[in-house]
């Protein structure tokens, strides 16, 4: 006599064996509804619009500015065009003005920051690698002191730097800027805190494992995952470099070798000596030319920086 049959459900899960259990279950996503929208807050969209009022006005003032002559920056609003508008001629006069001092000042820029900043970044690239990824005596030490280096403002050394680079007879040169330049504390620690999560130590001893020294490891394994950290690094470099004043008027006396930001303020400062022209609708179409290249390294290297703001955040 046969029993009763027990049939069972398609539906039925097996019983989960002891390694199954051991795995913690992923919870699934909460659908989202539309009591769940996050609020909006009057107060941070007033907060974030007067930031913003706040950063754009002057650069739509100096737009704005650049555009008007000597007399009409003067009978004219300042957030709105005066009846003449002579942009092209203010460009042309700004480069043409005192036999063309101003084309200088921009080369002058162009050498600091490209041998001060390229170089500050590729020595920060440099010392943050072997910091992150190598174990050596004095590591701690040289810790606090870039610590230490970071608190210090630039403008405390510009003085102790004069009678240092006094005393080698390099004031009044390009080498008075560029050389205390190639420092930043701050870019050596920001490449430092990045290469230590940016390059895992596995694919370095891979790299080692397959025959690879330690040079071309880092310029073909490290230099790739860097590339983030330096983009930011040259940009904070960059920006730094360009806009340095109190250095340069330190170091220099010779007009010849001004940069951007001493020139522009010699400019300004002529309608104050006895006799001096007052150009300033000059300085301000220089302002204006000045950051446009700033603006221009920003837009191109973006796309660097963005790429790597999300590295490692997930797991593949």
């Amino acid at each position: 006599m046969t029993g009763p049959v027990v049939t069972v459900s398609d539906r039925s899960a097996p019983a989960p064996s002891a390694a199954q259990g051991s795995v913690p279950r992923l919870r699934a996503p909460r659908r989202r509804h539309s009591a769940d929208k996050p609020r909006r807050s009057v107060l941070l969209t007033v907060l974030t619009s007067l930031v913003l009022l706040y950063s754009l006005v002057p650069l739509v003032w100096l737009v704005i500015s650049a555009t008007k002559t000597q007399e009409g920056l003067s009978r004219s609003f300042g957030l709105w065009f005066d009846g003449d508008f002579a942009l092209w001629d203010n460009i042309t006069e700004t480069f043409t003005y005192n036999d063309g001092v101003f084309t200088r000042w921009l080369l002058n820029t162009l050498l600091y920051v490209g041998l001060g900043a390229g170089g500050a970044t590729f020595l920060a690239v440099l010392g943050g690698y072997a910091l992150a990824k190598f174990d050596f005596p004095g590591r701690r030490a040289v810790f606090a002191v870039v610590i230490g280096a970071v608190a210090v403002p630039g403008t405390a050394l510009a003085v102790p730097t004069f009678l240092m680079f006094s005393k080698m007879g390099l004031t009044n040169t390009p080498w008075a800027v560029i050389i205390p330049s190639l420092i930043s504390p701050f870019g050596l620690y920001l490449m430092w805190v990045f290469a230590t999560e940016a390059i895992p130590t596995e694919l370095m001893e891979a790299a080692r494992i397959d025959g690879a020294g330690e040079a071309r490891t880092f310029f073909t394994v490290a230099l790739p995952l860097l590339a983030p950290g330096i983009v930011t690094v040259l940009l904070f470099t960059m920006v730094a470099t360009w806009n340095n004043y109190f250095l340069p008027l330190v170091m220099l006396k010779d007009p010849d070798w001004y940069p951007l930001t001493l020139g522009l303020n010699s400019w300004n400062a002529q309608a104050a000596t006895a006799g001096g022209e007052a150009v300033f609708n000059l300085v301000v179409t220089g302002s204006l030319i000045t950051i446009l290249p700033l603006i221009a390294a920003f837009l191109l290297l973006q796309k660097y920086w963005q790429s790597g703001l999300a590295a490692g955040s997930v797991k593949e």
